[in-house]
């Protein structure tokens, strides 16, 4: 039996444009044609960003392509996704937004063991000019040292 391969999404800015600090997996609210796009490999998280809907944190602005050409079950790319967490995660999470800089930024999404789709979160501080600078520098030089190899 051929095996099947389990697609993964990563948010490569993330790392270079926040200091991520704490991170979470969390299930999701899907429909059955998003789901069946995410195991196409029809999803994307670039421009995604988490915030709290009243009581509930959601993912917005992540983009989830319609699956195929049937036009009676075709989902909203872009819609509101409600995450699934402990309620002592969200109140924890809620808590630490309150501080100046903090946001949560989705870093991953991938298909767990159980076939459910899963969104791992970070909780993250913006990083400054400098700082971005310093990581490019210490990428190009982990590259030299690489190449040398």
């Amino acid at each position: 039996m051929a095996q099947r391969t389990t697609p993964e999404v990563k948010n490569r800015r993330a790392g270079f444009e926040y200091h991520l600090l704490d991170s979470y997996v969390c299930g999701m609210v899907l429909q059955g044609s998003e789901i069946k796009s995410i195991r196409a490999n029809g999803a994307s998280i670039n421009e995604a960003f988490c915030a709290f809907a009243g009581p509930d944190l959601v993912v917005r602005n992540m983009q989830i392509n319609p699956y195929g050409s049937n036009p009676h079950f075709v989902h909203e790319p872009n819609r509101d996704r409600k995450l699934l967490l402990h309620r002592t995660e969200l109140a924890k999470l809620k808590r630490k937004l309150k501080d100046t800089g903090m946001t949560i930024v989705p870093v991953r999404l991938f298909i767990g063991e159980s076939g459910y789709a899963k969104l791992e979160i970070a909780l993250a501080k913006g990083k400054k000019t400098f700082d971005k600078r310093e990581s490019i520098k210490a990428r190009d030089v982990q590259r030299d040292i690489d190449r040398e190899r």
